[in-house]
């Protein structure tokens, strides 16, 4: 690829509206997009296929920008190409419900892929997505019918590869061989506190070729013919991931700013811009400005995607023709339509022998795993301790893409980032398993996910003290309170085997957020459905498990285990005349977004003698036992020793909730 005066004024079109909308913002990062203007040419006008008039095509190839700080860059191309990006919007850049904000938004701004920002985050969430088209390419592509072949093509940077993140799906990648992926690193050697040689010194290209990535230098990022012969060998390479190492120079074209930590996290000014706009042969005194001739090259370039799904579009009507039975269960899964009949084949438990709820789920996912192609997941290492293993499946490897169930390594960061890229695909519905108290090591793509309202799910065993000898570094105390803290997070604690069952249900339904299953490693009671209200009264969020014969003196709340104990408490009270209601709350969230009506039914206003139960912190229950109640929970660490001793001397025992009973119900008020 050629620089002549066109593709020239092209490039130094995006540098310019860059920094003018990070000047006009007085806010923002400048000095990266105008770096990598030349990257982003090539790969918009030449790499890439994709349809601004259908941001949503399915087989379009994907962009992340993985150093969502120069998101100035991806929202010029996406105007420029002919996305509903106008220049009134670049002219909003971070400012108040405008689209274009300071970090790129998925669902805010058609044809961002992915919410980016914490560095790292963007780069494993490629590796998801790059899985869900193996996986989708493995189940439906058939000869002669090349269905889904889009590829990954993302920016990284420094900081993305200074985080640990990215180190941990940068391993996972290359081990599965994901030749779908196509990554280029900005090397500009610049962060906000300096050069890079400060902190960053190692041989990127050979740590990646020992991660098992096909790796390429261009030595100058202003190059386009080598930067485009990259990309294109990188293209070839189907059987490892690509990482092209490219040389920038952060700022260019700033006469004093350029290649320094200046030009990195501010604007340019006023003066400085003046001066970029001249060294490119702007008008100084004019901001924003397309020339019509650059308009013009950047939409014949993105009306080119609408003959590629054109193409596409006529491919898929053949397959349809030859493939239906394929093509039915794609496009089922596709509108998000569920299998009939799958509701039928949860399992119900039997009172008998103590379950653990970790042992529950294993079974219902096995239960309803037929019905479902799009589900697959795995644990960090962890599946016999997490039980979510499919049994008659496959595992997802470099030899076998149609596989279901997943091997994350001891990578749990890894491991969430890269459920969400899957999760992105709008066509999987990824889980990952790991212990409740590692739940910590995974909070930044927890966080994301609930921000970009995807649905990956996520089950952690172990929920509680009761796990026993691994003492307090494996003891969850404060991890409940804070997964339940996080916006659109909707965290599910079911109280035995068949509340678990109903879990599943209710997060395979739910398309509005990450959901949490939260389970126990120790055995508990299988609670009679003949006896007590149905399990399937979890999709509540909480509900009347055992009520009072007469008016209750006092409510019992509990969620997981701790059930159990409240209801053996209200029989222990009901032979001292005290009438209990008992309720299972195995979901805050879902339970706030109940009616009012439904919520004054379960815990109506004027009973305020109230008292939970949980294996956890005190700390957000105040809102449901009001001021007249109590809290039996945990505001310290566990230690090491057998569970049921545990449970015992942090007093979740019957006998401790009668007595805090009794002792509410002896307070005036």
């Amino acid at each position: 690829m050629e620089t002549n005066s066109i593709t020239q004024k092209c490039i130094d079109t995006v540098r310019v509206l860059s920094a003018d909308a990070v000047q006009k913002a007085n806010s923002g990062h400048p000095g990266t997009p105008m770096a990598l203007a030349p990257i982003g040419f090539v790969l918009w006008t030449g790499s890439m296929n994709y349809n601004p008039k259908n941001p949503e095509w399915v087989n379009r190839d994907r962009f992340i920008l993985s150093c969502g700080h120069a998101c100035m860059l991806q929202y010029s191309f996406l105007h420029l190409t002919g996305y509903e990006v106008s220049m009134d919007d670049l002219k909003h850049f971070r400012q108040l419900h405008s689209i274009t904000a300071g970090h790129p938004e998925y669902r805010l701004m058609p044809g961002i892929e992915v919410t980016t920002g914490p560095l790292g985050q963007g780069f494993a969430n490629g590796v998801g997505m790059a899985i869900a088209q193996k996986y989708m390419a493995a189940r439906y592509n058939q000869p002669d019918f090349d269905i889904f072949n889009y590829k990954i093509y993302a920016i990284c940077s420094d900081g993305d590869l200074m985080e640990g993140v990215s180190a941990e799906a940068a391993s996972l990648a290359g081990h599965l061989r994901l030749g779908n992926m196509i990554y280029l690193y900005d090397d500009n050697h610049i962060t906000i506190e300096g050069d890079t040689d400060q902190v960053f010194d190692e041989d990127v290209a050979k740590r990646f070729e020992a991660y098992g990535w096909h790796v390429q230098c261009v030595s100058d990022g202003t190059d386009l013919e080598a930067i485009s012969e990259a990309i294109k060998n990188a293209e070839k390479e189907t059987q490892r991931p690509s990482l092209i190492k490219v040389r920038t120079q952060i700022g260019y074209g700033s006469p004093n700013k350029q290649n320094t930590a200046a030009a990195h996290g501010s604007p340019l000014g006023k003066d400085e811009l003046r001066l970029v706009k001249e060294n490119f042969g702007f008008d100084p005194n004019k901001s924003f400005v397309v020339p019509d001739e650059v308009l013009d090259f950047y939409q014949k370039a993105g009306e080119q995607g609408i003959q590629k799904e054109a193409e596409w579009n006529e491919l898929y009507k053949n397959y349809k023709q030859r493939h239906p039975d394929l093509a039915q269960e794609y496009e089922r899964i596709r509108d998000g339509k569920l299998p009939d009949g799958w509701e039928k084949k949860l399992p119900v438990f039997a009172p008998g022998d103590k379950m653990a709820t970790r042992k529950a789920s294993g079974k219902t996912l096995n239960a309803i795993a037929e019905f479902f192609p799009q589900l697959i997941g795995g644990s960090a290492d962890l599946a016999p301790s997490t039980d979510t293993n499919l049994d008659d499946y496959l595992s997802f490897s470099a030899k076998h893409h149609n596989g279901r169930n997943f091997h994350f390594g001891i990578r749990e960061h890894a491991m969430g980032a890269v459920i969400n890229g899957m999760a992105l695909s709008k066509f999987l519905i990824p889980y990952g398993a790991t212990f409740l108290i590692f739940s910590d090591y995974m909070r930044p793509p927890l966080r994301l996910a609930a921000i970009m309202k995807i649905r990956p799910i996520m089950v952690f065993t172990h929920d509680s003290i009761g796990l026993g000898e691994d003492g307090t570094t494996h003891q969850p105390v404060e991890q409940l309170t804070g997964l339940r803290s996080v916006p659109n997070m909707t965290v599910i604690r079911p109280a035995d085997a068949n509340e678990t069952a109903q879990a599943w249900r209710v997060a395979i339904k739910h398309t509005d957020g990450p959901v949490a299953i939260v389970l126990t490693r120790q055995g508990i009671p299988i609670i009679d459905q003949k006896k007590y209200a149905k399990a399937k009264e979890l999709e509540k969020g909480a509900y009347i498990l055992s009520d009072s014969e007469g008016d209750p003196d006092i409510i019992l709340i509990a969620t997981g285990s701790e059930v159990q104990l409240i209801l053996e408490a209200q029989q222990k009270l009901k032979k001292g005349n005290i009438q209990a209601r008992v309720i299972s709350m195995p979901s805050w969230r879902i339970f706030d977004n109940q009616s009012a009506a439904y919520r004054e039914k379960v815990l109506p206003k004027s009973i305020r003698k109230r008292l939970a139960v949980e294996a956890g912190l005190t700390l957000g229950w105040l809102k449901y036992v009001t001021d007249e109640g109590g809290v039996i929970g945990i505001d310290k660490f566990g230690e090491s020793a057998p569970g049921d001793e545990l449970m015992k001397e942090y007093g979740f025992t019957v006998e401790n909730v009668v007595k805090r009973a009794k002792a509410l119900l002896s307070k005036k008020g």
